[in-house]
């Protein structure tokens, strides 16, 4: 970077988060936005809310990312609508957290020397990293109060009393409640985000549910997907086994032992017929005869030549055998090549 610039640089890189948009005024559910022009809380009209069962999700995924930060003794210091990403699934994200870490970098130590005029460093447990957690749940306040009256604008000092009573007039006691703990100044003991755990309550429950019925349709896609390497390997080991008369410049090499019968298994396979002479397209044989050959069933089945000259009863077993046999010739022809 030192290249680009007149002094020394840093830049800061970041994971792609695919179909994330930033929060702009208006977070539509379901949908991805044009982000419209934020709602002005004076205009008159009452601006569209989200649902409370969306801002509740919003609150639990905020306040957990925030937990998560603080129990390791730092701060976010990035809590503020502009920073706060979201997609069509209504997941949050919280963007640039450490960039104004790395920004504010401690500088107390100077070519190798310590700089007694400087401040101390602000470490894990410091006075400052306490009062920016500080900072942090003040801004979650304000993020909430944006998300409840749907408006950037709420959060601006002028807006902050009406923007309360607009919650308070629409939403439950307890998002109201929420809301009032994180704005107001702790008079004596700190405010920790574990102390709006009480005001989530029971729907935490649902959030875990969501979580875990999420989970699980995901394990099952994957679980799907895994069943479709296996038959996507047995595809390729018949398709580069099947139909190569330039192996060994014999061109009946194909038609001779194992690999005979892996021809009449892809017939068998792809190229039956009807008694009509029709093409037989039958999705469940090929995958049911896959599976089969994969596990190398002792099951038996009956190949029969194009000309219906030769008939032979082979078992799913004995046919893997052969397909492995002539897959791992091929290969040890391609390393001697």
């Amino acid at each position: 970077m030192q290249r680009h610039f007149s002094a020394p640089s840093a830049t800061s890189v970041t994971g792609y988060q695919l179909l994330f948009h930033t929060y702009g005024g208006a977070i539509p559910s379901g949908k991805r936005p044009p982000p419209p022009p934020p709602q002005s809380i004076n205009s008159g009209a009452t601006p569209t809310l989200l649902p409370e069962a969306l801002l509740w999700t919003y609150i639990v995924q905020l306040s957990a990312a925030i937990r998560a930060v603080h129990t390791a003794g730092l701060a976010c210091r990035v809590i503020d609508p502009t920073k706060i990403l979201v997609d069509r699934r209504s997941r949050l994200r919280i963007n640039c957290v450490g960039v104004v870490d790395v920004i504010n970098a401690d500088t107390t130590v100077v070519n190798g020397t310590h700089n007694s005029s400087s401040t101390p460093p602000a470490g894990p447990g410091s006075a400052a990293v306490a009062t920016w957690q500080q900072e942090d749940l003040l801004c979650l306040g304000k993020v909430v109060l944006a998300l409840a009256c749907n408006s950037v604008i709420a959060i601006q000092r002028e807006f902050i009393q009406q923007s309360t009573e607009l919650v308070a007039g629409n939403y439950s006691e307890d998002i109201k409640n929420l809301v009032l703990y994180l704005l107001v100044a702790p008079s004596r003991n700190r405010k920790s985000v574990n102390d709006i755990m009480p005001m989530i309550g029971a729907r935490f429950y649902t959030q875990l549910d969501s979580a875990f019925i999420q989970n699980d349709i995901l394990h099952d896609e994957l679980s799907k997907e895994v069943q479709n390497a296996r038959l996507f390997r047995m595809l390729v080991k018949l398709g580069t086994i099947n139909e190569r008369p330039e192996y060994r410049m014999d061109p009946s090499w194909s038609e001779n032992g194992d690999r005979y019968l892996i021809k009449l298994l892809r017939d068998y396979l792809f190229h039956q017929v009807t008694p009509g002479g029709q093409p037989w397209m039958d999705m469940s044989h090929v995958v049911h005869s896959l599976n089969r050959l994969d596990a190398g069933s002792p099951e038996r089945i009956c190949l029969v030549s194009r000309d219906e000259q030769n008939i032979l009863l082979v078992s799913y077993a004995e046919l893997k055998h052969c397909l492995e046999n002539c897959f791992r010739e091929l290969q040890s022809m391609d390393k001697v090549t």
